[in-house]
């Protein structure tokens, strides 16, 4: 009979977000490279092929370690989804690093402990939610700032040199050919087509 593994779900909400605090911390736990696996993507998406993935491998016996329950999910309903599908349905152990009381590897025969379990796991799914919801909040009213104010938003657009604007004149006359062009600004076809672009609407 195969032996059981231990995994860790490490998950960020985007790309710009580092996970080394939360590899170091599973790296302590001697969990193996191969079955640490780190997701750079929002809770709240419903693509999210690493956990899904994860989730197949997992067999009864297993042990998933995750730092705390929001890297399940960043919605209520979901978080309290995901830990019924892992525990009674994978039936696997779930360890929580900053909620060791959650760990489903401590047995609670007394239901008033039982009872407790359950209300802090749901406490902890809706405050979840509510800073999620508190974070789309805070980013749409300075959205809505920003607009009402004539900001532009997204990163402002580089205007075009003077040599990479006598560059596409030269292309556009026909004075020297696109290699020519591509070379001189040491750039790809698609990028010097939408320099082309930006000069033209300049």
């Amino acid at each position: 009979m195969p032996d059981n593994n231990i995994y860790a779900l490490i998950r960020v909400s985007t790309k710009k977000q580092k996970e080394a605090r939360q590899v170091t911390k599973m790296k302590k736990l001697g969990i193996p490279k191969d079955n640490i696996v780190i997701e750079k993507e929002s809770g709240k998406s419903t693509v999210r092929s690493k956990y899904k993935s994860l989730v197949k491998r997992l067999k009864t016996g297993d042990t998933l370690y995750i730092e705390n329950v929001d890297r399940l999910a960043r919605d209520y309903d979901a978080i309290i989804e995901q830990w019924r599908l892992l525990t009674k349905e994978k039936n696997i152990t779930v360890k929580v690093l900053d909620t060791p009381t959650l760990d489903t590897d401590q047995k609670c025969t007394d239901l008033s402990k039982k009872f407790m379990r359950d209300i802090l796991l749901l406490t902890q799914a809706y405050e979840a939610e509510s800073e999620w919801r508190k974070i789309k909040s805070r980013q749409a009213q300075g959205i809505a700032v920003a607009k009402a104010s004539g900001k532009t938003l997204g990163r402002p657009r580089k205007e075009p040199t003077i040599e990479k604007i006598k560059v596409v004149r030269q292309y556009q006359n026909k004075d020297i050919t696109l290699d020519d062009a591509l070379s001189l600004l040491n750039i790809k076809k698609t990028a010097f087509y939408k320099l082309c672009n930006d000069i033209k609407n300049l």
